[in-house]
């Protein structure tokens, strides 16, 4: 592990990296370094903030990505054209991406909003004591966004707590990474990518088809974590802050029978709306 410095911004990296490239986009005053596949980089240029993606570089945690930074680049490059395809007003504006530096940069507008993980820190305390009404319209923000992947034919793969951000100044919620979304049906060959608590049954299985109705697992997934209280992945009636019925309703979307989970995203929508 190496210690490194860029524009005064500390960072650690398993290998140094010729990052001067970034000039081009600004001055870095912030280094996201702990990714596993891409670091990222906080740049400002005239007032102008951009937030750039690098694959290319390995990060500290780039063993999840095997050693392999061509991987990494046919991944990040993947994902410019589902952000594109996803272009949404809860998904982190896309503006464009290079091959530049030895990798690959994808840029997109910076954002006021906040990440709420880590798991326990203040920032997740922050988002989970936001009063009721407010975090409601959150995860009706959430759904209305893979509601609209859904409807551009894609599976939320690798969706969990890091990738929602809140702005509090706005109350609105960003979403920040939907890098390895996929078009449904999906066959995972990939492997398992994401939080075990967010993942659904056939994600764990050779060869099993993932859909919207995958999704609708994630969303419920999704209310268990924003409507729980006790420890993370508590899925119990007793520690649930909302109507009973909502319960049941979040926990039809977490069955691990297929047949029995709500059949789309506008279905558990419509029957989240119903029992409020």
């Amino acid at each position: 592990m190496k210690n490194c410095k860029i524009d005064g911004v500390n960072y650690k990296i398993k290998e140094p990296h010729d990052f001067s490239f970034l000039r081009k986009y600004g001055k870095v005053f912030q280094v996201f370094d702990e990714q596993g596949i891409n670091i990222c980089f906080g740049v400002e240029d005239g007032g102008c903030r951009r937030f750039v993606k690098f694959a290319g570089a390995k990060p500290v945690n780039f063993d999840l990505c095997n050693g392999n930074t061509a991987h990494a680049i046919a991944w990040l490059k993947n994902a410019v054209q589902t952000y594109k395809d996803l272009a949404h007003p809860n998904l982190i504006k896309f503006i464009e991406a290079e091959e530049i530096g030895g990798g690959y940069a994808a840029v997109f507008e910076w954002t006021t909003a906040i990440g709420i993980e880590p798991y326990n820190s203040p920032d997740y305390h922050r988002f989970m004591q936001l009063p009721e009404r407010v975090k409601s319209q959150a995860f009706e923000d959430i759904m209305a966004f893979h509601a609209h992947a859904a409807a551009q034919g894609y599976v939320a793969i690798d969706f969990y707590d890091g990738s929602i951000m809140y702005d509090y100044d706005v109350n609105k919620v960003v979403i920040c990474d939907v890098d390895f979304y996929q078009k449904a049906p999906y066959v995972g060959e990939m492997g398992l990518w994401g939080s075990l608590r967010y993942v659904s049954p056939e994600e764990c299985e050779p060869d099993a088809v993932m859909d919207e109705i995958t999704t609708v697992y994630t969303m419920g997934a999704t209310a268990f974590m924003m409507f729980c209280d006790g420890e993370r992945g508590n899925r119990d009636l007793a520690n649930w802050q909302l109507s009973e019925a909502l319960y049941f309703v979040a926990k039809k979307a977490t069955s691990d029978d297929r047949k029995v989970r709500q059949q789309s995203i506008a279905q558990l929508m419509q029957e989240w709306r119903d029992h409020q």
